[in-house]
């Protein structure tokens, strides 16, 4: 499924482009895109009877941004021009793992950190990666990296720690293709995170009831 793309007219100060409302000074209008991301329980994944809460992840001012990255040489990091994402980085990164966890069945109760729910654990998650890689080829490959952290909020211990690296070759260097590995790319890593989080939770020997 191709990630929604809208095309419209923002303030410059909030994308990449903006129109003027006056008509004397027409720029390019922006491309949004919005990875749509749903992932199916995995039949491994096991049942959870603790709560859950997921703090807002953390990343670099450059990587959580509506800005579209793309690194097309080693060390050197740029923006596609009229195309931004709806949401930060890190909020679909979110947004993707709590949705995947509630709609799962497999555990009691999960929210985020600004809902004023006290939960058994905490997710704590760190965006390093969220950009489009030419690796030294002629076409780009969506790479996203994330350190995620199981912590029991009991005693604030740190349960479980673990990387997470997927990436997905885009179909051409055109935006379109190459926000559809995005999708598949934030679609993997989520699938994998929540999996993750089960076991870890399920496998802690203080596992709170």
């Amino acid at each position: 499924m191709k990630p929604l793309r809208l095309a419209l007219c923002l303030p410059l100060a909030l994308t990449l482009a903006s129109c003027s409302i006056l008509g004397s000074e027409q720029r390019d209008p922006v491309t949004l895109y919005a990875p749509y991301v749903r992932v199916a329980p995995s039949a491994d994944w096991p049942t959870a009877t603790w709560t859950l809460v997921i703090a807002k992840p953390t990343a670099a001012r450059v990587i959580d941004s509506l800005r579209i990255n793309v690194r097309p040489v080693p060390g050197e990091l740029q923006v596609y021009r009229g195309a931004a994402w709806v949401q930060p980085a890190t909020e679909m990164l979110q947004d993707a793992v709590q949705r995947t966890l509630e709609d799962s069945g497999r555990i009691p109760a999960v929210a985020g950190a600004d809902a004023g729910i006290l939960g058994d654990y905490k997710l704590v998650m760190d965006l390093r990666r969220f950009e489009a890689d030419y690796t030294g080829g002629s076409m780009p490959a969506a790479v996203i990296e994330v350190n995620a952290k199981l912590v029991n909020s009991r005693d604030q211990r740190v349960v479980a720690s673990r990387t997470f690296l997927q990436q997905r070759a885009a179909g051409s260097a055109q935006i379109a293709d190459v926000a559809q590995a995005f999708e598949q790319a934030l679609q993997a890593a989520t699938a994998d995170i929540a999996g993750w989080v089960l076991v870890s939770g399920n496998g802690d020997p203080k596992t709170a009831r």
